[in-house]
């Protein structure tokens, strides 16, 4: 008897504690311009917050009358909201007594072994699946600094939906057909037109196009890589190729990026050591420290290549946000070995449109022709109908100026955006002139910064999953395009003194 009522004591406890936790719910941003309706967007938060565990099992919800008080909105959309949320299994209705976080039954998968063991889903790890989801949830831009693409503000959605009905115009056949394996053609010759500015000499057979940089460097390891090969990477940088790696049977090691490229004596080490397949580098506007490669790197990098038999992978999907004056060098180790031992990347997902998944490889003839047939059997080809938008942007001479404006509007938050962090306490690693990302030093632990940004709506990039180690780190990387919300320095500042008195 005694144990049945401490059992009780304890439950209400717990749903006492968890009640409180959902009345101090941060207040969304709800918009009655959005393309959702307010229901909808109730729906979104209150899902977001139980899977997060923000809202835990037992949770009383906010009443329909005080949820509506706080947020302006009718009962009758609160009420529609929570009805959605109890049909989806999300929340339970006790008459009498409110909404509460319903039990959900826990999800099943099966292990290498047949036996089952909990969903991924279940345990929130701040790991790379983790900040990539969250980049899908549509949060508002000023709220998302840990994303790696600009506002949508910021792009020009004019520009892409005019050469999109230009398209759409011409021979409509060809939008019920596949394109070729290699690529648009006239896509292809534009981009040895581009690549010349920057004097990398490729014709269009050395030229293959893919949904973008990502699967450009999935095809290229795949092409290279046997499990038990190393590849080398640089420490740190973007970290969603660590896993993709890593399926393949990789070994991925980091080498470590100073301000002007990478750490000679450590890669010359780890080369006689490891013996690498290939090295992937950002040698222009390196993410996430928006640092770019000096000549006598550059030059360096391709020595120790060709002494220690791999290829460099040069990833340059920031290059049309390079000024290209010399106020930062801008080397490409490219132009310098003209497609024999490197592996040119490049793409317009950044600069034109995330939803544009174009990007290209520029390789040799021998290599680019494997690679199109890899990609072939892979996927067939890639999406021709966007392959010609970005044809007709570059074309007709619209990408030039359109690259000029995002630049122009990088530079004039940068400055400003650094000073602001400082003033609160933030250390900048290598403040750059140019590219889209400060690379800070928090002075804390910013996966646990991370988790309590996410508790009031923000989401951040901590610097632990930018290195192949992904150990705990003070370091963060910020999108300066992305820093708008004024409530964002306010929590930094706040939190960060909290987190380094406790150490």
């Amino acid at each position: 008897m005694t144990n049945t009522a401490n059992s009780r004591s304890n439950a209400a406890a717990s749903i006492s504690t968890a009640t409180s936790a959902a009345t101090d719910m941060p207040r969304p941003l709800l918009s009655r311009q959005a393309d959702s309706s307010l229901i909808e967007q109730i729906v979104k938060l209150v899902t977001a917050r139980i899977d997060d565990k923000l809202l835990r099992t037992g949770a009383r919800m906010p009443s329909i009358r005080q949820f509506s008080d706080e947020h302006g909105v009718s009962r009758f959309t609160v009420v529609e909201a929570y009805d959605r949320l109890v049909a989806g299994g999300l929340l339970e209705s006790r008459r009498g007594s409110g909404f509460y976080v319903r039990d959900r039954a826990p999800m099943l998968a099966l292990s290498k072994s047949g036996a089952p063991r909990p969903n991924a889903a279940q345990a929130q790890r701040l790991d790379v699946v983790w900040l990539v989801r969250n980049m899908f949830r549509q949060l508002p831009p000023g709220k998302m600094p840990g994303v790696g693409s600009l506002p949508n503000e910021w792009l020009d959605a004019e520009l892409v939906g005019n050469a999109l009905r230009s398209v759409s115009r011409q021979n409509q056949n060809m939008l019920l057909q596949y394109g070729t394996p290699q690529g648009f053609l006239p896509l292809r010759q534009q981009l040895q037109l581009k690549m010349a500015e920057l004097e990398i000499s490729a014709t269009p057979d050395q030229i293959v196009t893919t949904s973008g940089v990502t699967q450009a460097l999935d095809l290229v390891a795949r092409h290279y890589i046997q499990p038990g090969d190393t590849i080398f990477v640089d420490d740190p940088a973007w970290f969603l190729m660590f896993g993709s790696f890593a399926m393949l049977g990789a070994k991925v090691v980091g080498i470590p990026r100073l301000s002007d490229g990478p750490d000679i004596f450590k890669l010359t080490e780890l080369a006689a050591l490891h013996r690498p397949k290939l090295f992937v580098i950002n040698s222009v506007l390196h993410n996430p420290t928006s640092t770019s490669l000096s000549a006598a790197k550059a030059f360096q990098v391709l020595k120790i290549a060709e002494q220690y038999d791999f290829m460099i992978v040069e990833d340059d999907i920031y290059c049309d946000m390079h000024p290209g004056t010399t106020v930062q060098a801008a080397t490409r180790i490219a132009a310098l070995d003209q497609l024999n031992r490197v592996i040119y990347l490049g793409g317009f997902s950044k600069t034109l449109a995330a939803n544009l998944r174009v990007g290209f490889i520029a390789t040799s003839h021998e290599i680019a022709r494997d690679l199109a047939d890899r990609k072939m059997l892979a996927a067939l080809t890639s999406t021709e109908i966007t392959e010609r938008v970005v044809y007709k942007v570059l074309a007709e001479g619209h990408y030039r100026k359109h690259s000029d404006r995002l630049r122009s509007k990088l530079d004039a938050v940068r400055d400003k955006t650094a000073r602001q962090m400082e003033r609160i306490g933030v250390k900048i690693n290598f403040n750059t002139p140019a590219g889209m990302f400060l690379w800070t030093d928090m002075g804390c632990d910013t996966n646990v910064l991370t988790e309590k940004a996410m508790a009031e709506g923000y989401l951040l990039a901590p610097g632990s999953l930018f290195s192949p180690s992904q150990l705990p780190s003070s370091y963060m990387r910020f999108n300066i395009a992305a820093m708008g919300d004024p409530g964002l320095l306010k929590f930094l500042e706040r939190t960060i003194d909290q987190l380094r008195s406790k150490t």
